[in-house]
């Protein structure tokens, strides 16, 4: 393993690797990318996380023997824009952030899940579970009345924590989220969908194999 490069297993339609991809690029790291196809997981993966989800993140310890690894997104943010933080998405308040990620994580995702594959979950209607997440989105909506950004006039480690899981809500039925009177979470979703990070965020790789040559993303540092 390079010591240079931490390994970093993702899977692109992931909102938690969605998540950890733009706090690597937000802090303008370079990590050495293993594109997952969650029906395949490789063995390399399960060998450091055995729990098997994505993102994972690892890297040699500083005793040059031993590896670290980071199994939750949250903690792959922190760890990256505690190395470096050039847009200062750390600087806010940081109980209100974790609350407001908390509420994404704990809350909104469970009904997420339950409106996009309510073929699942035949016990609630799909537009009952849509009302549920809808809770949660009135609340971004009143912040966004207010700010530009969830905690203020620029990015925050909360917008990149959250916008990948409302980007999904809305992609479950684009014509309908865009009908709901929501309209500043509207434009901030429609702003994070062409910010060039999250575009970076996106580019497509293909499945990591073992004979693969190194992947470095981003591809070239900013």
């Amino acid at each position: 393993m390079s010591a240079s490069l931490p390994r970093f297993y993702s899977f692109r339609r992931c909102p938690y690797a969605m998540r950890a991809r733009l706090g690597i690029l937000f802090a303008g790291l370079q990590v050495e990318l293993r594109e997952v196809v969650l029906k395949d997981k490789p063995l390399q993966m399960l060998a450091v996380s055995p729990k098997g989800t994505v993102p994972v993140l690892e890297w040699v310890g500083s005793d040059g023997v031993g590896s670290v690894v980071i199994e939750e997104s949250r903690e792959i943010v922190e760890w990256a824009l505690r190395q470096n933080d050039p847009q200062d998405l750390l600087n806010v308040n940081p109980e209100l952030a974790n609350e407001l990620i908390d509420h994404n994580d704990q809350q909104f995702k469970y009904w997420l899940d339950r409106y996009k594959y309510s073929d699942r979950y035949p016990e609630l209607t799909q537009l009952e579970c849509r009302e549920q997440g809808e809770v949660f989105l009135q609340v971004l909506e009143v912040l966004l009345t207010e700010s530009e950004y969830l905690m203020g006039s620029k990015v925050s480690v909360a917008d990149i924590g959250i916008m990948p899981f409302v980007r999904q809500f809305a992609h479950v039925n684009q014509e309908v989220f865009y009908s709901l009177p929501y309209p500043n979470l509207q434009r901030w979703l429609r702003k994070w969908l062409e910010h060039p990070l999250f575009r970076q965020a996106m580019i497509k790789f293909q499945p990591w194999q073992v004979e693969n040559e190194l992947v470095r993303f981003p591809q070239s540092s900013h």
